[in-house]
This record gives C-alpha cells, structure tokens and sequence, in this order.
C-alpha cells in the first residue's frame, strides 16, 4: 500500500528541501525557454526563507519528503498573489500541482478580505496554462520578466469561504 500525498504549511526547517525541489521542477521550464536564469532558478535561500517567515507557504509530503509547494500572499487591495506552484517530476500529471493551488487559495481566503487570485506563468507553459484555466483563471494581461520571458497573468474572483452553494 503506498503513501498518500499530504499538504501543510510549510516550516523554517523545509527551506532547503523547498529549495531543491524548486530547481529540480522548474528545470522543464527553463529548458521549454531556453534560459537558466528564471527567477525560480537563480532565487537565494536566504530569499526564499525570508518568504517562508512573511508568505504563506505550503507543502506536498510523501512520507519526509517534500513533492510539492506553493506560496502566496495577500496585498492591500485584497488581491492573493500566488507564485511558485511547483511538483517534483516524478509526481507531475497526477493532480497533486490542482490540489496545491485550492490548498493555497483556501489559506490565503481565510482571513476573509481576499477579493481574487492573482498568478503568472510563461507564455509557453501549455500544461500551467491548463492547469490554471480548469481551476477557473483568466487571462487579464501580460508582461516581460526581468529574465526576458514573456509572462501570462491570470485571475479568478475569490468565493466567500463561507458560500457552500454547489452545483451539480
């Protein structure tokens, strides 16, 4: 019998687990565009632990080993930023990178002042760009990297976590 995939928020003590997975997955992403040096792929550790104490950050285990991560927060205006939703290869395709995004959007909602969702992805990323239609994003603009890529930016409205209207 295997394990099953859990999702937390993530600890002070993941930042180097979070680290590597994050430059393992998004090397498909560089290679898609030709150029290593994504954000994601030149980010610090001492960066991404300054995210881990300030943003919302959570993770995917299998057992002790982190698969999945996600992070976000929510600014001024009510808009949850959510970035850096990455799996580890060998779990890609499975529904675990769908299962991240509700996780964060749920986390980042709950303080209740969250108006939409906000995230990006490059232009040529057919699998996010699909993963993020189904989960109900549209495309409200876009923009060039600091690395050079073109960046699609998608939103969707936030529900009322307290809204339990379903349909069938």
């Amino acid at each position: 019998m295997g394990m099953s995939v859990t999702i937390s928020a993530a600890a002070a003590e993941d930042a180097e687990q979070i680290f590597k997975l994050q430059y393992l997955a998004f090397q498909r992403e560089a290679e898609l565009y030709g150029n290593y040096l994504i954000q994601p792929l030149t980010q610090s550790l001492d960066s991404l632990k300054g995210e881990l104490a300030t943003d919302t950050v959570l993770v995917a285990r299998l057992g002790d080993e982190i698969v999945g991560t996600v992070r976000g927060n929510v600014d001024e205006d009510g808009t949850g930023k959510i970035a850096k939703l990455c799996v580890h290869p060998r779990l890609q395709g499975h529904g675990l990178g769908a299962r991240l995004l509700r996780a964060v959007e749920e986390a980042l909602a709950s303080p209740g002042n969250t108006t939409r969702f906000r995230l990006h992805t490059g232009h040529k990323s057919e699998s996010n760009l699909r993963l993020y239609r189904k989960a109900g994003y549209v495309k409200v603009g876009g923009r060039t990297a600091s690395d050079g890529v073109q960046l699609v930016i998608l939103e969707k409205e936030a529900k009322d976590p307290t809204d339990f209207t379903v349909s069938a």
